[in-house]
């Protein structure tokens, strides 16, 4: 299953990245799910709400991961998925990339921002039904 996005997109998210370096930047994906893939439709910013490692980690609030969530369903999207950066790090899940993933079926969108400037991005699916077997698969991003 493909993650299908728009050029402006793809460069929005990435750029996010590169705006935030040297820090992490995190947001959420809006759009809707087919047998063809997840569609974006729409990308949420998030403050990073981590203050203790805001260079190597990110956290996106509660609140507002709620209010994205309203609004998007009030577009008549859902979440499909979440992005955020590794400055100086590869675009690949860390241990904590996948320990603090809980939304299956979504993807998660890594870029590695190497001296400011956004490098590799991949994109990884959250399958299984629980955490005793979640995985984090390979997925490929197709720009439009």
């Amino acid at each position: 299953m493909s993650l299908k996005l728009s050029q402006q997109l793809y460069d929005e998210l990435r750029a996010h990245g590169e705006e935030t370096y040297p820090h992490e930047c995190c947001g959420i994906m809006l759009g809707k799910t087919s047998d063809e893939g997840l569609h974006v439709a729409a990308l949420v910013r998030a403050g990073n709400t981590r203050t203790d490692s805001a260079h190597n980690r990110y956290h996106i609030a509660p609140q507002e991961l709620i209010k994205a969530q309203r609004e998007g369903r009030k577009a008549g999207y859902d979440i499909v998925g979440f992005y955020h950066s590794h400055p100086d790090h590869p675009a690949q899940w860390s241990p904590t990339d996948f320990a603090e993933a809980h939304w299956f079926g979504c993807s998660y969108v890594i870029t590695a921002v190497e001296k400011g400037a956004a490098k590799i991005t991949n994109s990884f699916l959250l399958t299984g039904k629980g955490e005793d077997d979640k995985a984090f698969e390979p997925q490929t991003i197709a720009v439009e």
